[in-house]
Formats: structure tokens, C-alpha cells, sequence
């Protein structure tokens, strides 16, 4: 089993920052692709950053020179740091990740449960 935990949600002023954390625990043997995901009210969620156990990355257009996705492979932990804060970025953000359980058999896609991001203006 796969359980993540994010972390870091809460209350923002437009133009401010805030961190992002997600955590994964269990019996897997390896953590490949991790990323971030997000959705408001009444809108489809959305992928907003993705990364590689390497660490190349991916970004929603929306986020380009304001957020950054990192991670720390030796605590199964990946981060969003997300600086400029606009309006449209209040939302729940899921962590998402690819678990290795077995070596023969392609890795599964496992979902936080969320974590809410509030931003006023």
C-alpha cells in the first residue's frame, strides 16, 4: 500500500507564498513520478507541476516563473513552492505519485487526499 500526506495548506494574501509538502508511506519498494495536481469549485482538476525521481520538470502554463516543484527521494517527499500568489490559484491541491511495488510489474498511480489553498485579495 501507498499512503500519501500532504501538508502546508491555508490562508494567503494575493502576492504571497506559501509551501506545499507531500509524504509517502508503505510498502512500496520505489517512488517514480510525482506531482501536483489541483481543483476549485465547479472546475476540472488540473495537473500543475510534475517530477521525475530525477528531477526533470513539468509546468501548467499558469505557473510558469511563479511555482517550483522539488523533491527529497530519501524521504519519499515531494514539495511545491508556490510564490506570486494570484486569486486563481485558491483551490485543493492533491499530491499524486507513481509507487514501484514490484519489479515486474509497471508501477500504480496513488492520490493524496488534499489540502486546501485560500488566496485573498
Amino acid at each position: 500500500q501507498v499512503h500519501l500526506v500532504e501538508s502546508g495548506g491555508g490562508l494567503a494574501q494575493a502576492g504571497g507564498s506559501l509551501r506545499l509538502s507531500c509524504t509517502a508511506s508503505g510498502s512500496f519498494s520505489i517512488i517514480n513520478d510525482m506531482g501536483w495536481y489541483r481543483q476549485a469549485p465547479g472546475k476540472q482538476r488540473e495537473l500543475v507541476a510534475r517530477i521525475t525521481r530525477s528531477g526533470s520538470t513539468d509546468y501548467a502554463d499558469s505557473v510558469k516563473g511563479r511555482f517550483t516543484i522539488s523533491r527529497d527521494n530519501a524521504e519519499n517527499t515531494v514539495y511545491l513552492q508556490m510564490n506570486s500568489l494570484k486569486a486563481e490559484d485558491a483551490a485543493v491541491y492533491f499530491c499524486n505519485a507513481w509507487a514501484l511495488i514490484l519489479s515486474f510489474i509497471p508501477p500504480n498511480e496513488h492520490w493524496g487526499q488534499g489540502t486546501q489553498v485560500i488566496v485573498s485579495s
